[in-house]
């Protein structure tokens, strides 16, 4: 089968790789790159479990091809956490028990910070609105909404 050349920047290194044209982005991230942070859930773009940031967009992985991403720029769970980018949100996630299996953090962080850095002082109901992407079948998201209010007001200089 004929594959495509794909080059990108995954998390701040240049990586170059011949792929199915059919091989979705979620998938090239966690087989070919190892990048096991993003992760399928429902294959269909409704659940957020895919989501990453490509050229400074949040975006649904798995509804996007590998070769979609040639000559841009896309950043994981992975980069973002090692970068200390959302080391906050991930201690706010902890500390107000805003993850209990944990399969939908890595997208909710993600949008989380996509939301804080588009709205640095959201209200309760833009936090549910931006998260409505991100499905979670454990918390009930009162425990992730409370955490991402807790840091937008830190961020802002106040108090938790």
């Amino acid at each position: 089968m004929d594959t495509v050349a794909v080059a990108l920047h995954v998390n701040g290194d240049y990586v170059e790789a011949n792929v199915l044209p059919r091989l979705n982005l979620a998938d090239f991230l966690r087989e070919h790159l190892q990048l096991t942070g993003t992760h399928v859930g429902c294959e269909h773009g409704v659940c957020g479990a895919c989501t990453v940031r490509m050229n400074g967009e949040i975006v649904r992985s798995c509804l996007m091809l590998a070769a979609q991403a040639h000559r841009s720029s896309v950043e994981t769970i992975e980069g973002m956490s090692d970068s200390g980018e959302i080391a906050d949100l991930q201690a706010a996630f902890r500390d107000r028990n805003a993850l209990q299996c944990g399969f939908c953090t890595p997208g909710m962080l993600i949008a989380a910070q996509d939301l804080l850095q588009q709205s640095p002082q959201p209200d309760r109901e833009q936090i549910r609105e931006h998260l409505s992407g991100n499905y979670c079948r454990c918390t009930g998201y009162q425990a992730i909404v409370d955490a991402i209010e807790t840091i937008a007001r830190q961020r802002a200089g106040r108090s938790p």
